[in-house]
Protein backbone atom coordinates (compact mmCIF):
# COMPACT_ATOMS: atom_id res chain seq x y z
CA UNK A 1 0.00 0.00 0.00
CA UNK A 2 1.22 3.52 -1.19
CA UNK A 3 1.99 5.82 1.99
CA UNK A 4 -1.05 8.31 0.49
CA UNK A 5 -3.24 5.77 0.31
CA UNK A 6 -2.53 4.52 4.04
CA UNK A 7 -2.91 7.96 5.47
CA UNK A 8 -6.05 8.72 3.43
CA UNK A 9 -7.30 4.97 4.65
CA UNK A 10 -6.81 5.92 8.61
CA UNK A 11 -8.15 9.47 7.59
CA UNK A 12 -11.41 7.84 6.32
CA UNK A 13 -11.37 4.97 9.52
CA UNK A 14 -10.86 7.59 11.77
CA UNK A 15 -13.58 10.35 10.20
CA UNK A 16 -15.92 7.09 9.99
CA UNK A 17 -15.04 6.33 13.77
CA UNK A 18 -16.08 10.23 15.26
CA UNK A 19 -19.17 10.06 13.21
CA UNK A 20 -20.53 6.93 14.56
CA UNK A 21 -19.61 7.92 17.99
CA UNK A 22 -21.32 11.59 17.02
CA UNK A 23 -24.45 9.74 15.28
CA UNK A 24 -25.56 7.18 17.92
CA UNK A 25 -25.12 9.93 20.89
CA UNK A 26 -28.62 10.75 21.88
CA UNK A 27 -29.15 14.53 21.86
CA UNK A 28 -29.36 17.09 24.92
CA UNK A 29 -32.26 18.81 23.83
CA UNK A 30 -35.37 18.43 21.23
CA UNK A 31 -36.95 21.22 19.81
CA UNK A 32 -40.71 20.63 19.19
CA UNK A 33 -42.15 23.20 17.00
CA UNK A 34 -44.68 23.85 14.31
CA UNK A 35 -42.15 24.37 11.38
CA UNK A 36 -44.60 26.64 8.90
CA UNK A 37 -44.75 28.58 11.62
CA UNK A 38 -41.25 28.80 13.57
CA UNK A 39 -38.74 26.67 11.81
CA UNK A 40 -36.94 29.44 9.52
CA UNK A 41 -36.39 32.03 12.46
CA UNK A 42 -36.36 31.09 16.28
CA UNK A 43 -36.31 27.57 15.56
CA UNK A 44 -33.48 27.62 13.81
CA UNK A 45 -31.46 30.43 15.15
CA UNK A 46 -32.16 28.37 18.57
CA UNK A 47 -30.49 25.11 17.07
CA UNK A 48 -27.55 27.11 15.37
CA UNK A 49 -26.84 28.76 18.84
CA UNK A 50 -26.96 25.65 20.90
CA UNK A 51 -24.90 23.86 18.53
CA UNK A 52 -22.25 26.45 18.97
CA UNK A 53 -22.40 26.13 22.66
CA UNK A 54 -21.29 22.55 21.81
CA UNK A 55 -24.44 21.18 22.78
CA UNK A 56 -26.58 18.57 20.60
CA UNK A 57 -29.78 20.18 19.60
CA UNK A 58 -32.23 17.70 17.56
CA UNK A 59 -34.38 19.23 14.46
CA UNK A 60 -35.72 17.48 12.41
CA UNK A 61 -34.39 19.34 8.88
CA UNK A 62 -30.96 18.80 10.67
CA UNK A 63 -30.27 16.20 12.37
CA UNK A 64 -32.19 13.49 10.14
CA UNK A 65 -31.22 12.16 6.89
CA UNK A 66 -32.77 10.57 3.70
CA UNK A 67 -33.70 6.51 4.66
CA UNK A 68 -34.93 7.57 8.95
CA UNK A 69 -37.67 6.49 9.93
CA UNK A 70 -39.97 9.41 11.11
CA UNK A 71 -41.54 8.33 14.04
CA UNK A 72 -39.08 6.01 15.09
CA UNK A 73 -35.94 8.26 14.87
CA UNK A 74 -38.33 11.37 16.47
CA UNK A 75 -39.47 9.25 19.08
CA UNK A 76 -35.96 7.93 20.17
CA UNK A 77 -34.78 11.14 20.08
CA UNK A 78 -37.53 12.58 22.40
CA UNK A 79 -36.75 9.45 24.84
CA UNK A 80 -32.79 9.95 24.82
CA UNK A 81 -32.71 13.42 25.24
CA UNK A 82 -32.09 15.27 28.47
CA UNK A 83 -34.42 18.92 28.16
CA UNK A 84 -37.60 19.60 25.06
CA UNK A 85 -38.28 22.98 24.17
CA UNK A 86 -41.88 23.45 23.05
CA UNK A 87 -42.37 26.34 20.66
CA UNK A 88 -45.84 27.16 20.55
CA UNK A 89 -47.36 28.90 17.72
CA UNK A 90 -50.64 30.29 15.81
CA UNK A 91 -51.27 26.20 14.31
CA UNK A 92 -49.03 24.62 16.67
CA UNK A 93 -52.32 22.50 17.63
CA UNK A 94 -53.14 21.78 13.99
CA UNK A 95 -49.89 19.67 14.06
CA UNK A 96 -50.46 15.74 15.01
CA UNK A 97 -46.88 15.86 15.07
CA UNK A 98 -46.36 18.67 17.15
CA UNK A 99 -49.00 17.12 19.28
CA UNK A 100 -47.31 13.71 19.35
CA UNK A 101 -43.95 14.84 20.59
CA UNK A 102 -45.36 16.99 23.15
CA UNK A 103 -47.63 13.66 24.91
CA UNK A 104 -44.15 11.62 24.67
CA UNK A 105 -42.24 14.72 26.79
CA UNK A 106 -45.17 14.28 29.20
CA UNK A 107 -45.23 10.84 29.52
CA UNK A 108 -41.69 10.39 29.92
CA UNK A 109 -41.41 13.02 32.42
CA UNK A 110 -38.92 15.40 30.73
CA UNK A 111 -38.61 19.01 31.67
CA UNK A 112 -39.59 20.80 28.48
CA UNK A 113 -39.45 24.69 28.07
CA UNK A 114 -41.91 26.11 26.65
CA UNK A 115 -41.71 29.35 24.53
CA UNK A 116 -45.00 30.95 23.40
CA UNK A 117 -44.21 32.70 20.07
CA UNK A 118 -47.36 34.76 18.90
CA UNK A 119 -49.57 33.22 20.84
CA UNK A 120 -50.92 33.52 24.62
CA UNK A 121 -50.59 29.91 26.43
CA UNK A 122 -54.72 30.48 26.73
CA UNK A 123 -55.32 30.10 23.44
CA UNK A 124 -53.60 26.62 22.92
CA UNK A 125 -56.17 24.22 22.53
CA UNK A 126 -56.48 21.05 20.90
CA UNK A 127 -59.24 20.89 18.13
CA UNK A 128 -61.00 18.14 16.39
CA UNK A 129 -60.13 18.29 13.07
CA UNK A 130 -59.30 15.17 11.35
CA UNK A 131 -55.79 15.55 11.56
CA UNK A 132 -55.83 13.38 14.95
CA UNK A 133 -56.97 9.85 15.56
CA UNK A 134 -59.79 10.41 18.65
CA UNK A 135 -58.49 7.88 20.76
CA UNK A 136 -55.11 10.64 20.93
CA UNK A 137 -57.38 13.54 22.25
CA UNK A 138 -57.41 12.67 25.59
CA UNK A 139 -53.95 12.38 25.67
CA UNK A 140 -53.23 15.72 23.63
CA UNK A 141 -55.20 17.97 25.97
CA UNK A 142 -53.62 16.72 29.00
CA UNK A 143 -49.96 17.01 27.70
CA UNK A 144 -50.84 20.41 26.16
CA UNK A 145 -52.78 21.51 29.77
CA UNK A 146 -49.37 20.18 31.54
CA UNK A 147 -47.46 22.60 28.92
CA UNK A 148 -49.71 25.85 29.51
CA UNK A 149 -49.04 25.39 33.45
CA UNK A 150 -45.72 25.67 33.30
CA UNK A 151 -43.77 28.17 33.16
CA UNK A 152 -41.90 29.53 30.04
CA UNK A 153 -40.74 32.11 27.56
CA UNK A 154 -43.11 34.51 25.57
CA UNK A 155 -42.45 35.93 22.09
CA UNK A 156 -44.47 38.76 20.38
CA UNK A 157 -42.46 38.73 17.08
CA UNK A 158 -44.45 42.21 15.85
CA UNK A 159 -42.38 43.70 19.10
CA UNK A 160 -39.96 41.04 20.36
CA UNK A 161 -36.07 40.90 19.74
CA UNK A 162 -35.39 37.30 18.14
CA UNK A 163 -31.52 37.51 19.31
CA UNK A 164 -33.22 38.12 23.05
CA UNK A 165 -35.80 35.64 23.22
CA UNK A 166 -32.93 33.41 21.50
CA UNK A 167 -30.48 33.95 24.32
CA UNK A 168 -32.70 33.47 26.80
CA UNK A 169 -33.46 30.15 25.81
CA UNK A 170 -30.34 28.76 25.47
CA UNK A 171 -29.43 30.32 28.85
CA UNK A 172 -32.52 28.51 30.46
CA UNK A 173 -31.43 25.00 28.69
CA UNK A 174 -27.88 25.11 29.63
CA UNK A 175 -29.22 25.65 33.29
CA UNK A 176 -31.71 22.79 32.75
CA UNK A 177 -28.87 20.04 31.66
CA UNK A 178 -26.49 21.62 34.72
CA UNK A 179 -29.37 21.12 36.98
CA UNK A 180 -30.17 17.40 35.68
CA UNK A 181 -26.35 16.56 35.45
CA UNK A 182 -26.11 17.57 39.52
CA UNK A 183 -29.28 15.66 40.14
CA UNK A 184 -27.99 12.71 38.29
CA UNK A 185 -24.34 12.58 39.93
CA UNK A 186 -26.35 13.23 43.45
CA UNK A 187 -27.99 10.25 43.18
CA UNK A 188 -25.19 8.12 42.30
CA UNK A 189 -23.42 9.71 45.38
CA UNK A 190 -22.73 7.25 48.23
CA UNK A 191 -24.71 8.46 51.50
CA UNK A 192 -22.17 9.15 54.10
CA UNK A 193 -23.97 7.38 57.15
CA UNK A 194 -24.42 9.54 60.53
CA UNK A 195 -22.08 9.22 63.15
CA UNK A 196 -23.20 9.59 66.58
CA UNK A 197 -21.20 10.95 69.54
Amino acid sequence: MHRSSAISFHRNLFLQTQLAKRVTKPCDVFLNHRGIDTKRTIVSLLYDHLSLLNLRPFLDNKTMKPGDKLFDKIDSAIMGCKVGVAVFSPRYCDSYFCLHELALFMESKKKVIPIFCDIKPSQLRVVENGQCPPEKLPKFRLALEQAKNTVGLTFDSSKGNLADVVTSAANIVINSLIEIENEKHSMHRPKTPFLAN
